[in-house]
């Protein structure tokens, strides 16, 4: 049995896959190519059956049978690009908010000027700095010991525009909040303390979530699972939407704003809410096309509305 191999976008023949049979696995063929062309290691390539925009890519633990490949068929090519693991990714993007929001809160006269070494800070300024540095050391360890990755790796410019993005928010907000010039929130502790615990509720539901959803597949595995309420009482809004960790991240970055009163903050929540629904919708999406079965009364972030 035998494959043909053509670039999407070109159409250009590429090589012809020989010695297949129906059992053969996307990632066999995928390293097959890679003797011919030795810098398109196999996470930098994607196939595809068809060449239209909305066929997905085959996973690599798919069999040329469960797509219906036959003796002949075209497999459509697409060079990805360099790329880096996930998990060098996060952390890259996760490290550098915490430290560059440390380097306002610890050494104000570096940024500020030497006056800032005598001013008083607000109450909400130190709570801020511990909310900061919990959600991104979190992140971190979450990184570490919970994530389990569908995909190993992803498009190397990730790296550099979410790196972007996340330090450019993170300096951009710790350099007001941690400003001489900052002023206590309008409500005062009332405002603060009740912020504190709506943000503090968000964080434990959100690494609930993302517990849920490692127990869904086992290592090394990309099996997908619909993802349902567990014992734990925060993975009940699995009820109400497919991906409740944005739902309560979400939440808690908007109890970060208004314990702050930080108007940065507010502009960082809009921005991670915009991307988060962009990621939910396709999600709910994929879930709904996948499995028949999936409950219908979901939505994808928002619960009764988006």
């Amino acid at each position: 049995m035998k494959i043909h191999l053509v670039h999407a976008k070109s159409g250009k023949d590429l090589a012809t896959i020989d010695d297949l049979d129906s059992s053969t696995y996307i990632i066999e063929v995928k390293k097959r190519y890679q003797k011919i062309k030795r810098h398109l290691y196999p996470a930098r390539q994607a196939l595809k059956k068809g060449n239209k925009r909305a066929d997905k890519a085959l996973h690599d633990s798919d069999t040329l049978e469960k797509h219906g490949i036959k003796d002949g068929d075209k497999l459509y090519f697409k060079d990805l690009g360099p790329q880096v693991g996930y998990t060098t990714v996060f952390l890259a993007e996760y490290t550098g908010p915490l430290l560059t929001y440390l380097l306002f809160y610890l050494r104000p006269p570096l940024v500020y000027g030497s006056a800032a070494a005598d001013k008083p800070m607000d109450l909400a300024v130190h709570l801020a700095a511990m909310c900061w540095s919990f959600h991104y050391i979190k992140r971190l360890l979450e990184t570490i010991f919970v994530h389990r990755f569908s995909h190993a790796t992803m498009p190397i410019l990730n790296l550099f525009k979410n790196c972007g993005y996340y330090w450019g928010f993170a300096a951009f907000i710790s350099y007001f909040i941690n400003h001489p010039l900052y002023t206590s929130p309008s409500f005062g502790v009332l405002q603060i303390y009740i912020s504190l615990t709506i943000f503090m509720f968000c964080e434990y539901g959100n690494y609930s979530i993302h517990a849920a959803l490692r127990d869904l597949r086992s290592e090394g595995s990309t099996e997908r699972k619909i993802p349902y309420p567990t014992g734990n009482p925060m993975t009940s809004l699995f009820n109400l939407v497919s991906c409740p960790n944005y739902t309560y991240e979400t939440v808690l970055w908007l109890a970060y704003a208004v314990m702050t009163q930080c108007l940065p903050v507010l502009l960082f929540t809009l921005a991670g809410f915009y991307q988060m629904a962009v990621w939910a919708i396709a999600k709910h999406r994929n879930y709904r096309r996948d499995f028949i079965d999936y409950p219908k009364g979901r939505k994808a972030i928002v619960p009764f509305l988006l």
